[in-house]
């Protein structure tokens, strides 16, 4: 493997453009904080490692945009943001490492996406390379663009479809004002169904995230975030806003929440509370690490209704598999993140973990949802999207690859699998009986 640590568009494109001659795999790569294998390179490719484009190119105020290299870090937009009372809105976890050029390849969320949306509903132009080195600028500045809306295709691609140099987000107003409601529910199911009222009622709080009692007590001992240590589960739910909104918005959630069955409610007091209580959120991983010496967080997406059933299905699975799960998550839309605890030195114990991720994974598809929220399928869910998608499908997937690729060198092996692949897994859809694509080997 040879490492490539370009500083300009044009030696960007001169490594794409020898690589693609000579038919050599290339992997883009930003500050590695990925969680499903995405960024891993082949053992005889380059890995193009993208950490010297870290420019903020331009902060436009008026506009409310921002142009920005990949290797700029997340939380790095809103600082250089904030002097003109902007900010970007996607915050993942990892926030004060990702890059902007992660978050593009993995459309990467956040604990606020359920109000301000996903990497895609912020980014409003690419620029970049595709395999043979030629241009392309997807999306524009202005609201819209012209023909077929491509900026949605490469946003969440996982560095299959082009190679991006530089990046235009959209900035947002700082809110005036915010608070936080902490909810505790002495039942998981419960507080499960409550997420789905708070919805229902036609309120969509500026973040409503949820976590168990062991991801509790895991993120307590870690940051002292001021969680009711005593429930089965807990919710913060924000509002931001005007004083007036977020009053009437936060009088309306507590009275859900009450209805819903809500055993405890607090009210963030100040500014330096309400971030206390995100704090605990957002230090939910490296808390739950402290804990066990390995974990593996997963990432599924189901119906917001189905949110108890699959609490308990992941409960059933913790006894079937002898290993404690964590959860914490974006509740309102969905989006679990089940953390697996484990001790790699363990006889058995990483085998039983990945079984353990992937029946997980398939509750998720069985209850209407899907494989990732937002850590992308990289190379540790491609098995699961032979279960996801029917072979047609997948098909489908790999004609828009070859359309950008021709030659499969751009992150091979990543994403999405081959009908091959599916039929030695063994679970390529059957439909009606039939087994398409009977001609390949199963084993």
């Amino acid at each position: 493997m040879v490492v490539a640590l370009p500083e300009t568009e044009e030696q960007v494109r001169q490594v794409l453009q020898t690589c693609a001659a000579m038919g050599v795999p290339v992997v883009p790569r930003g500050a590695g904080t990925g969680l499903s294998g995405g960024a891993l390179p082949p053992g005889d490719g380059i890995l193009l490692s993208m950490a010297k484009f870290m420019r903020i190119l331009r902060v436009d105020p008026l506009a409310r945009i921002a142009v920005v290299q990949p290797g700029v870090r997340n939380a790095a937009i809103s600082e250089a943001a904030a002097p003109f009372g902007l900010y970007y809105a996607p915050d993942p976890s990892s926030q004060i490492a990702c890059t902007i050029g992660g978050n593009v390849a993995e459309n990467s969320g956040g604990v606020h996406c359920l109000k301000y949306g996903l990497t895609v509903h912020n980014v409003l132009r690419l620029r970049g390379f595709t395999i043979n080195g030629e241009p392309v600028e997807i999306g524009a500045e202005a609201p819209d663009a012209p023909g077929y809306d491509l900026l949605a295709l490469a946003i969440g691609s996982e560095g299959m479809l082009v190679v991006v140099t530089e990046v235009t987000v959209k900035l947002l107003p700082q809110p005036q004002f915010a608070k936080v409601i902490m909810a505790s529910f002495d039942d998981l199911e419960v507080a499960g169904r409550a997420v789905a009222e708070v919805i229902a009622a036609g309120i969509i709080p500026a973040g409503l995230e949820m976590m168990d009692r062991p991801a509790t007590h895991a993120v307590e001992q870690f940051v002292g975030a001021g969680y009711d240590l005593d429930a089965a589960a807990i919710l913060l739910c924000e509002s931001d806003g005007t004083p007036e909104e977020v009053e009437d918005e936060i009088k309306r959630i507590r009275e859900v929440l009450q209805r819903a069955g809500a055993s405890r409610m607090s009210e963030s007091r100040s500014e330096a509370e309400r971030l206390r209580f995100w704090s605990g959120r957002k230090a939910a991983f490296p808390a739950v690490g402290r804990i066990s010496p390995d974990y593996y967080c997963m990432d599924g997406t189901i119906p917001r209704k189905r949110l108890g059933e699959v609490l308990n299905f992941i409960g059933q699975m913790e006894k079937k598999y002898g290993l404690r799960c964590p959860n914490v998550f974006h509740a309102g839309d969905g989006n679990l993140h089940p953390l697996i605890l484990f001790d790699a030195n363990k006889p058995d114990e990483l085998h039983r973990a990945e079984q353990f991720a992937a029946e997980v994974l398939e509750k998720c598809i069985e209850v209407g949802g899907t494989i990732t929220g937002e850590h992308g399928v990289g190379i540790e869910k491609i098995n699961q999207m032979c279960v996801q998608f029917r072979p047609e499908e997948l098909e489908l997937f790999l004609a828009v690859k070859r359309a950008f690729d021709p030659a499969g060198l751009l992150n091979p092996g990543k994403a999405v699998p081959t009908l091959a692949r599916c039929a030695e897994y063994g679970r390529m859809r059957v439909q009606r009986g039939k087994l398409a694509h009977p001609e390949l080997p199963r084993f």
